[in-house]
């Protein structure tokens, strides 16, 4: 781990791309801004282990579930409902 001292209103950049800033120091709290490009996501850590979780709960689907689902699904495109671009089967 690099450990970096930054005074309020100093930067850290990561890459060429990420800019991190110290935006204020009170107490025992340091605000950091962050300048990113859009498509790299930012989250506060316990943020992305709960998102983690929640995906890896989400991949575990157990057989019957899973042809559950399949039944409902392909039962549904049989009646004719709309496919995802919003257009019917023929």
């Amino acid at each position: 781990m690099l450990i970096l001292t930054r005074k309020t209103g100093e930067s850290i950049l990561i890459g060429d791309d990420i800019e991190v800033t110290i935006t204020s120091i009170e107490q025992n709290k340091v605000r950091v801004g962050i300048k990113s490009p859009t498509h790299i996501p930012i989250y506060r850590e316990e943020l992305y282990r709960k998102i983690q979780k929640e995906n890896k709960a989400a991949a575990l689907i157990g057989k019957d579930e899973f042809e559950s689902l399949l039944g409902i699904y392909t039962s549904g495109r049989q009646s004719g409902t709309p496919d995802r671009k919003g257009s019917r089967e023929t």
